[in-house]
């Protein structure tokens, strides 16, 4: 390594990607473009930096196995920042493998991190917190141990465990303090903005109430019957039932939830599960068909019993029955969850995320950009989306989770 690519390298280390830039700016070497590279992803120019750190790696090629392992980490760092989880992402294994066996302990263990962080928001959670635990807190920059503490704040909170996701954060908040840097400082208070704001709604007849993560996780771990509208299961603290394939029977279970514990009228079923307008003897019949199904598939929990106005849900052991919702409905609030991290998404991102088709996820963006809540730019495979704003978002019980229970 000679002189100038030394005292490149030292500045940016020391976060002064300028000057980095002054001592290597007309090189066009392999090792001078992926210094480049991370001079120009410091900046915030991503799609330069991404150029220029392929350009490096086919440089370094064969011959050099750890500078190309190196240029391939950065380059899978800029695609999870711009959320492009394709192919970058996928080499970030091979780029892993190549570091360890090279004794790069500590870009071997960055490696580890960004996958924990890939995983997380494709909410493999149990996935992301193997990768993890398989790290060694020792190897990894001060900056990665602060992302690594997002990310376990990131899993608990998908999981409705609030003291361990404040744990976390509290952690992740005095490394960043410690090292100064402006930039993790301001990740680190995104993610405790998250994890103070409203997580759900409490719905009953007598009206409504904002719960914070710590009471969405006391009042599961409760005896009440809940109506979880943020993942469309109903649950016990013992047992839980999805119904988040059947739209239809979740809107009357909702209903009679809300409605609980008195009974909830034909009418307002009709209205909320099937949108009738004008009620009609069909309607009626289809109402008696989907209360039956329904009667059946809650039978492990409750009971549904025919009132002279409506149908009343009846619980077979003690205790009240609540309806969770998320602060701020929509349609596509699983999308604009997403959004919601004020990162840039590709709609293949977005898919891969909500593990649905991207025609799915297509029509979602084109309808919250008619409502005004999602924005793009770009053209092609270079489009990515963001939200517009939604104030107090929820993100934690919308985010995707690899188990219902979370």
């Amino acid at each position: 390594m000679d002189s100038l690519i030394d005292s490149a390298a030292r500045s940016l280390q020391a976060g002064d990607p300028l000057a980095a830039l002054k001592r290597i700016a007309l090189r066009d070497d392999a090792p001078a473009l992926a210094l480049r590279g991370i001079a120009m992803a410091q900046l915030g120019d991503l799609a330069r930096a991404k150029e220029l750190l392929g350009n490096a790696a086919r440089g370094f090629g064969a011959k050099a196995p750890m500078a190309r392992a190196r240029c391939n980490l950065a380059e899978a760092e800029i695609a999870l920042v711009t959320r492009d989880l394709g192919q970058a992402m996928q080499d970030l294994g091979a780029a892993k493998s190549t570091l360890e066996r090279s004794g790069d302990r500590a870009n071997a263990a960055h490696a580890g991190y960004l996958d924990a962080r890939r995983l997380l928001l494709i909410g493999r959670l149990d996935e992301a917190e193997r990768t993890l635990g398989g790290l060694d807190p020792t190897a990894l920059p001060v900056t990665s141990r602060a992302g690594c503490e997002l990310v376990a704040a990131g899993i608990a909170m998908r999981r409705i465990r609030a003291k361990p996701a404040g744990e976390a954060l509290d952690r992740a908040r005095r490394i960043a303090d410690g090292i100064g840097n402006a930039a993790l400082k301001a990740e680190v208070a995104r993610a405790v903005q998250a994890f103070a704001a409203p997580a759900a709604r409490l719905v009953a007849r007598g009206g409504e109430a904002l719960l914070q993560l710590a009471e969405v996780e006391a009042l599961i771990a409760s005896d009440a019957l809940i109506v979880d509208a943020c993942r469309n299961v109903v649950r016990t603290r013992t047992a839980i039932v999805s119904l988040a394939s059947r739209p239809v029977l979740f809107a009357l279970l909702r209903v009679l939830g809300a409605t609980w514990p008195q009974d909830a009228p034909r009418e307002e079923l009709l209205a909320c599960a099937f949108h009738a307008r004008e009620v009609d003897s069909s309607h009626r019949a289809r109402l008696r068909v989907e209360i039956g199904r329904l009667r059946e598939t809650i039978s492990p929990l409750a009971d549904i019993q025919a009132t002279e106005r409506g149908f009343i849900l009846t619980r077979h052991a003690a205790g009240a029955v609540a309806v969770l919702a998320p602060p701020v409905e929509h349609t596509h609030g699983d999308v604009l969850a997403l959004l919601a991290d004020g990162e840039a998404w590709s709609s293949s991102a977005l898919a891969l995320a909500l593990d649905v088709s991207p025609r799915t996820v297509q029509r979602a963006l084109d309808t919250l950009a008619g409502d005004g809540k999602a924005d793009w730019f770009g053209q092609g495979r270079a489009r990515r989306w963001i939200a517009t704003g939604v104030p107090g978002f929820p993100t934690s019980l919308l985010l995707p989770t690899d188990g219902i229970l979370g």
